[in-house]
């Protein structure tokens, strides 16, 4: 069946419109979102006015009606760029605002000498580059770079650009060898790639911002809100993923336990004992390294997997988180008291998740009956390591300044 090109126009205006009504309809479900999504819809409604000015373009002077059309348009494509940007926070707004005045100049000074030339070949340019620079941002996003829809959304509108590049330079070749009848086909072809994109586009960007919103939910049901640490469950799904994927590296556990809590939170009343935690917390990130997965276990219980760590240096950094967080519970302000926290180290034969927890948990024990604030090294295969093998464990004192020394 032969569509007609005004029948193409009217097809693109109405599902330019459904398109804008769903993003406006779903700006109301993500707030965090509303500003990308309004912008998406205000570029949506810039192609309406486009197209309609493109379907009555012979009511006004020839390079006007062209003019005017393709200045609506690529006000369009230049929302969708700042849109795309404003994923990541970013706006291109002043430089938006050149581009439309330079392609008002050349409309105005070229344009109307060359008004059909302008129009089915050299006002593809602009857009092309628009829809290239959009599938740019959206590759290089950080927001959007572990997002499965990511694809999708950097191939709608890095295909629009190379459409459109073919209409710039593919289309004068056509158009000499088999005359004038070829604009036609071209049009309706044009026609044809904007009814999809006018569906693809912003059903792309609905599926980034709810996959997004998606990821958010995960992230906070998978975190502690007190600490911000990473939550039991989490830990046990990623830690898995960890031990899966050693080829080999050393993997150590730490666990820990805040050494008196109950009696914190019972002289000193709930909010002191969260900030103690919050500290804690905030110590360990800082000493366990960037890459170690630190988990709030529950109550006054923490744990530590670090990957590409042997015993030796998991000791060592067991040490530091000890020593610091008594330090800094000692000078932190509205603290009201000193806290120590006793650690459990797993012994170095423990290689799966469930071994080392228990491992780790026994040192833990050990530390606690041995008069805390200090580390443990579980015993490998059920023995005692002297503690003069390889530092099998370090003792911390906390002396009257809060300072606290390894002995």
């Amino acid at each position: 069946m032969q569509i007609d090109l005004q029948t193409l126009w009217y097809l693109t205006v109405g599902t330019l419109l459904v398109s804008a009504s769903l993003l406006l309809w779903e700006k109301q479900a993500h707030p965090g979102r509303a500003r990308v999504i309004g912008i998406l819809a205000a570029a949506l409604f810039a192609f309406v006015l486009g197209s309609i000015l493109a379907m009555n373009r012979s009511l006004f002077p020839v390079a006007l009606g062209m003019g005017a059309t393709n200045i609506l348009m690529m006000l369009g494509y230049l929302l969708v760029l700042n849109a795309s940007a404003g994923l990541d926070g970013h706006r291109y707004f002043w430089s938006s605002v050149a581009a439309l005045s330079f392609l008002a100049l050349a409309w105005a000074i070229a344009g109307t000498h060359f008004p059909a030339a302008f129009w089915n070949h050299v006002s593809s340019i602009p857009i092309a580059l628009t829809c290239g620079l959009t599938a740019w941002i959206l590759l290089r996003s950080g927001t959007v770079q572990r997002l499965r829809s990511r694809p999708i959304a950097v191939s709608i509108s890095a295909v629009h650009a190379v459409f459109y590049l073919g209409r710039a330079f593919i289309a004068p070749v056509l158009l000499q060898r088999y005359g004038q009848d070829i604009i036609s086909i071209i049009g309706k072809v044009t026609m044809y790639e904007a009814v999809l994109y006018s569906v693809a586009m912003p059903m792309s960007f609905l599926m980034i911002i709810r996959e997004e919103e998606k990821l958010k939910l995960l992230r906070m049901s998978q975190t502690d809100q007190l600490t911000g640490l990473a939550n039991r469950h989490a830990f046990f799904e990623q830690a898995a993923g960890i031990l899966r994927e050693r080829h080999g590296d050393p993997v150590s556990l730490l666990a820990f336990d805040l050494d008196h809590f109950k009696a914190i939170n019972d002289r000193h009343g709930h909010p002191t004992g969260d900030k103690v935690l919050q500290l804690f917390a905030k110590t360990a990130r800082e000493e366990a390294g960037p890459d170690a997965l630190i988990v709030r276990l529950g109550g006054e219980e923490f744990a530590a997997l670090l990957p590409r760590c042997d015993h030796s240096q998991a000791l060592n950094r067991g040490s530091a988180i000890a020593s610091r967080f008594a330090e800094a519970a000692a000078r932190a302000e509205g603290l009201k008291t000193g806290a120590t926290v006793s650690i459990g180290l797993a012994a170095p034969d423990c290689h799966d998740l469930a071994g080392m927890l228990a491992s780790a948990d026994g040192a833990l024990y050990r530390a606690k009956a041995l008069g805390r604030n200090r580390v443990e090294t579980a015993r490998p295969n059920g023995l005692l390591l002297h503690p003069s093998a390889n530092a099998s464990h370090h003792q911390l004192r906390v002396v009257a300044t809060g300072r606290a020394d390894a002995m």
